[in-house]
Order: structure tokens, then sequence, then C-alpha cells
């Protein structure tokens, strides 16, 4: 005797997860902090080394400003806090407190 199997049916749910949007940390130009501020606080920070630190310190000097990362939002609002956390720079004594990063979305 033969065996007859029927199709099975299958029930796929659609879900409307749309991927997060990335976004741009991105540090502001100031008079009140030092190029070894900036490369200590990139350090400590991110974990970047002292050539990219100097490199960004660089770029934010000339072009008044510089991405740091792009990445999902929270993740990019621990890292402005902690930027916004940093403190003066003590090399500065005008330095009254931490640089500004702002956050936007990426393009």
């Amino acid at each position: 005797m033969a065996t007859v199997t029927s199709p099975g049916t299958r029930i796929v749910e659609e879900t409307e997860i749309e991927p997060q949007k990335p976004y741009h940390l991105i540090l502001l130009d100031d008079d009140s902090h030092t190029y070894d501020y900036v490369v200590r606080m990139l350090q400590r920070i991110f974990g970047y080394s002292r050539e990219k630190g100097f490199a960004i310190a660089c770029m934010v000097d000339s072009a008044g400003q510089a991405i740091l990362m792009t990445g999902a939002h929270a993740e990019v609002e621990t890292k402005q806090a902690q930027i916004h956390a940093f403190g003066a720079d003590p090399l500065m004594a005008e330095s009254a407190g931490s640089m500004s990063a702002i956050i936007e979305p990426a393009a």
C-alpha cells in the first residue's frame, strides 16, 4: 500500500523590524583643550592608539570637527556621555570642562 502525504502548510509571519539607523558621534573643536588632552581622552574612551588620537586631534583643529565613531544610537550616546564627563584639561588654566560632542544621523 502506498503512503500518501499531503503538502504541509507553513505560516511565515512577517514583522516590520527595521534595522537601526546609524549615527555619527562628532567631536567639536574648541580652544580650551590641548592636543594631549584629546589624545588621552580618545585613548581612554575609545581605546584608540596615540597616533590615531593625534590624527583626530589634528582633524578637529583644522576642520572644526571630526567623526569619532558611527554606530547605534544607544552606543553613540554612551560614548558622548563619557566625553562630556571626562573633565577639564589640567594643562590649560582656562579649561573649565570637558569637550563637546554631538550626535547626528549618518547619511
